[in-house]
Order: C-alpha cells, then sequence, then structure tokens
C-alpha cells in the first residue's frame, strides 16, 4: 500500500491482542505507511502441503524423509507470531508418510537466549495437534551437555547447536520470513542460529563488530555479517528442510515456501520484500509507530524493535512515538543489567563501555540498538501497564497520553506531517 496522507484522523494501532485505536490531533496530518497487499491464502495447511510437495531446492519432504528414523522440527518461540497450527499438520502427515513415527518426532522451540515457554503456552505455540501427538521440548541455551560443538565459523564463532537437531536424521526449519533489525529478515536460518545454539555461540554473534556493522540492519542480507556467519554455521549441520510463512497486516499467510532451507528463505523474503519494504519519498520529524501488538509487544526488550525500525525516515533529532503493551515487563534479568547502565551512563557512554569490553553480556545488544536510537531521536513510550518502578530503566520518555506526544513533537519541530505506521516494526519505511 505505501505511504499516502489520508484524511482520517482515526489510526488504529497494533497493540497487545486488541489493538489501539487513538485520533490524532487536529492540527497534524497523517501519512499512513503499511504493508502492500496480497491475495490471502484461504488454506494455510493446503498452500503448506502443496509447497511440500513441491519444493525448491531438494526433493519433497515425502522423499527426503523416507528412511529417517528421527525428525526435529524447529518452530520460533511466543515472540513470532508463525501460524503453526496451520503449518505443522500437513509438515506431520508427510513425515508419517515417509514411515517417521509420532513417538520419534520432536518440535523444539527455538528460544536462543530467550525464556523458556511453560506447559501452558507450549500448546498456544505449535497448536492442539502437534501438543498432543508429539514431543514438544524448550531449546537451552546454556545446558553444555545439550549440545554438539561442530567447529568453528570463518569470523571465529564456535558452532554449537542443540543436539536434539544435530543428530535427528531429519531436519526441519518452519518460521515467519519478516524484516529484522539486525539480521535482514527472520526466519531460515535465524531459527538455527540463534534459535537452537548455545550461548557460546549466540554471545559473540551479538558483539558490537557485528551489531555496529552498517549492514547489520533491516532488510539486508548481502554483506550482513550477521547473516553471514548464520548461514556458515547453519550450514555445519548438514541438510535441513524448510517451510517458511509470510504474512499480512492482519497475520494471514500470503505465501508459504518449502525446500532446501537456504533456497526456501531466499523465496519467502522476495515475497516478504514487495510487501515490506515501502518506499516513503521523504523524511518526517514525528513518527507514531507500534510495538508490533501481540506476542511482539510482550516485553520493553521485544518493544525497542519498534523503537529502531523507522529511523530511516526520521529527520534528526525528531520524535518517535511507540505504543506498547508490556504485558510482561522489561525483559530478562540481563537486558535489566543493561538498562541499568544505560541509565547511568547515557547512550554515549553505554556505546563506549560496551565496545571496550572484551564479551558482550546476555541481552545487551538490544540495548545496545536502543542506545544508538537515543543519539538520532526523542523516544516517547505509552505503555501504561507498566509498574511504575520500571519506569526509571527505560532510558525514553514516558507518554501518559500518545496523541499528547504527538502533538507535542510537532509543536516542537513546527511540521504538521506525522507518519503513522501501524504495525510497527513489520513494516520497513524507506525515504
Amino acid at each position: 500500500m505505501g505511504e499516502n496522507a489520508v484524511k482520517t484522523k482515526m489510526v488504529n494501532l497494533l497493540y497487545g491482542r486488541q489493538g489501539l485505536q487513538v485520533r490524532l490531533p487536529g492540527i497534524c496530518q497523517g501519512h499512513w505507511i503499511r504493508k502492500g497487499r496480497l491475495p490471502v491464502l484461504q488454506d494455510l495447511s493446503a498452500a503448506c502441503l502443496k509447497a511440500l510437495n513441491s519444493p525448491v531446492g531438494c526433493p519433497p519432504l515425502r522423499e527426503v524423509a523416507r528412511g529417517g528414523r528421527t525428525a526435529c522440527i524447529l518452530v520460533c518461540d511466543i515472540t513470532r507470531p508463525v501460524p503453526n497450527a496451520s503449518l505443522l499438520p500437513p509438515v506431520l502427515a508427510e513425515l508419517g508418510a515417509a514411515g517417521v513415527g509420532r513417538d520419534q518426532i520432536t518440535v523444539l522451540i527455538a528460544t536462543g537466549l530467550h525464556r523458556a515457554a511453560p506447559e501452558e503456552e507450549k500448546r498456544s505455540i505449535v497448536g492442539d495437534e502437534a501438543y498432543s501427538e508429539v514431543r514438544v521440548e524448550n531449546h537451552h541455551a546454556e545446558d553444555d551437555a545439550s549440545h554438539v560443538r561442530l567447529g568453528m565459523s570463518s569470523g571465529g564463532i564456535p558452532a554449537l547447536l542443540d543436539r536434539r537437531f544435530v543428530e535427528a536424521e531429519v531436519r526441519i526449519v518452519t518460521g515467519l520470513v519478516e524484516p529484522h533489525f539486525m539480521a535482514g529478515y527472520s526466519g531460515g536460518r535465524k531459527v538455527v542460529v540463534p534459535g537452537v545454539a548455545h550461548r557460546d555461540t549466540i554471545l559473540p554473534l551479538h558483539a558490537p563488530p557485528l551489531m555496529e556493522h552498517p549492514r547489520a540492519t533491516s532488510c539486508v542480507l548481502d554483506d550482513n555479517p550477521l547473516h553471514r556467519e548464520q548461514l556458515e554455521i547453519a550450514g555445519m549441520v548438514g541438510p535441513v528442510f524448510g517451510v517458511n510463512v509470510v504474512l499480512d497486516e492482519e497475520r494471514r499467510g500470503v505465501f508459504v515456501s518449502a525446500g532446501a532451507l537456504v533456497e526456501s528463505h531466499l523465496q519467502a523474503v522476495e515475497v516478504a520484500r514487495r510487501i515490506s519494504e515501502v518506499r516513503v519519498g521523504r523524511k518526517f520529524h514525528t513518527i507514531l509507530t507500534s510495538a508490533g501488538g501481540f506476542p511482539l509487544d510482550k516485553t520493553y526488550y521485544q518493544t525497542i524493535k519498534g523503537m529502531v525500525t523507522p529511523l530511516g525516515i526520521l529527520e534528526p533529532g525528531g520524535t518517535v512515538v511507540v505504543v506498547s503493551e508490556c504485558s510482561e515487563g522489561v525483559g530478562s534479568a540481563g537486558f535489566r543489567d543493561a538498562q541499568v547502565r544505560l541509565v547511568q551512563l547515557g547512550p554515549q557512554g553505554f556505546l563506549a563501555q560496551i565496545s571496550s569490553a572484551e564479551r558482550p553480556k546476555i541481552d545487551q545488544w538490544q540495548t545496545e540498538k536502543l542506545a544508538q536510537a537515543l543519539c538520532r531521536a526523542q523516544i516517547h513510550l505509552y505503555a501504561p501497564t507498566l509498574p511504575e518502578l520500571d519506569w526509571g530503566l527505560l532510558g525514553v520518555h514516558r507518554a501518559r497520553d500518545p496523541m499528547g506526544a504527538v502533538e507535542e513533537a510537532v509543536a516542537r519541530s513546527g511540521d504538521v506531517a506525522v507518519a503513522v505506521i501501524p504495525e510497527g516494526p513489520y513494516v520497513i519505511p524507506f525515504p
């Protein structure tokens, strides 16, 4: 759909499960920036089955799995709205047709260094059929015994991956392909690395030399050093079958690809680019956006993506107003520690401190991205459910009323144009 000025003042922002409807101040001229549109797949499971039987880069899944006794299927954790309830049943059916018993299949939640999914959350992630019929387990990045060392990447990063995935005879990766503010696009190799990687693999992947590289950013795969390391380490495992989905603004499936890990991911990336990368043709002094709604806006940690991704269309010193439910609070203990240091040292001081450290600390990279953003923008957050004590950790301005924050930003700049990005980090605007 792209960018267009519209007369309506009503704004529906992705926020939690229900969304947040607000009205732009009368003085403002809203410029809506939204995804392009593609036909919705009316039967996502049928589309997935078709992709499994006509894959790119390898034979159909049934042929790939024939003769295999064990299978491991990677799925994203709760932070990604992957429609696994539609994707997994055809995958399980094809494995069964190939002779792989349900009791020999493990669905492994690729948590990376995120928290493990509690039991009640596992069912919501994978859907009723998979939860009832196969093992559903969490990856644990700090459990040394559950990982296999595969070697060292050309960038000097140790390749340690979850034993259950490495040793399975049939390896499958499922995932959502969407813009990612470090790795270019999510899904594919990223579900493997860092999804089921050991802490000692994940930490150097998030060290400042990679995180601050100009190509380690949204929508960039070529010459992206993070993407390059992920591809190399994932490739050490051997053949992996990928299943990828692209969603529209309403979280409906518009494309499914399947096949060899790299080829099937790139096929989905090309579709995601068509709808997610929006050329705007200008910059703005004020941006109103979201953190993507549920499940991405469950924590302040994930909310930072919504603060960072629109900066390409922000005038220097401009204002970004972000709404996020933050229903689970700030985030991990490591992230909270990084935020304490950010508040104490300021953005420049924090960036200098981590650049001189020998080893990155867990989850500091999200604070690093926030610190970089704070050097370029004023950021205001509307998150009314956050506990009062947590506000001192955030490092951004508190917006008690998002429209009031927008109105103040317009008054400061003297520019009444406001970029409105309802879907937050799932849409990447370019000037």
